[in-house]
């Protein structure tokens, strides 16, 4: 079976193809770095993504936040509702951690409120 991706590592978005036989990439051709071979057989495999969202504050205005790591990507609907289900006392500062262990990432504050 034959994967056609978009490699998302570097701004020149290669064009890769991954050669995937019983769900393990065999080949990757189309990268022009190691980097994109290396997101191939990632994508293929295991995809994962991180998150961005915002939480609600207490005082009625919302906090822009994010995964401080990628997290799978069919966890992404489970850690929305984690995420829509929070509410945060201010004040706040950038890096302060909101939701701790989401699926091996921690929901972060991107902006001091």
């Amino acid at each position: 079976m034959e994967r056609k991706l978009t490699c998302i590592v570097c701004p020149l978005g290669c064009e890769l193809r991954a050669e995937i036989t019983d769900g393990k990439v065999q080949s990757v051709t189309g990268n022009t770095c190691p980097r994109g071979a290396k997101y191939a057989e990632s994508e293929v495999v295991n995809p994962r993504r991180t998150v961005t969202s915002t939480v609600r504050c207490i005082n009625g205005s919302v906090l822009p936040v994010k995964t401080d790591r990628a997290i799978p990507k069919e966890k992404m609907a489970e850690c929305m509702k984690i995420i829509n289900n929070t509410i945060v006392r201010l004040p706040i500062c950038v890096g302060d951690v909101i939701i701790r262990d989401v699926f091996g990432a921690n929901i972060v504050a991107t902006q001091n409120k």
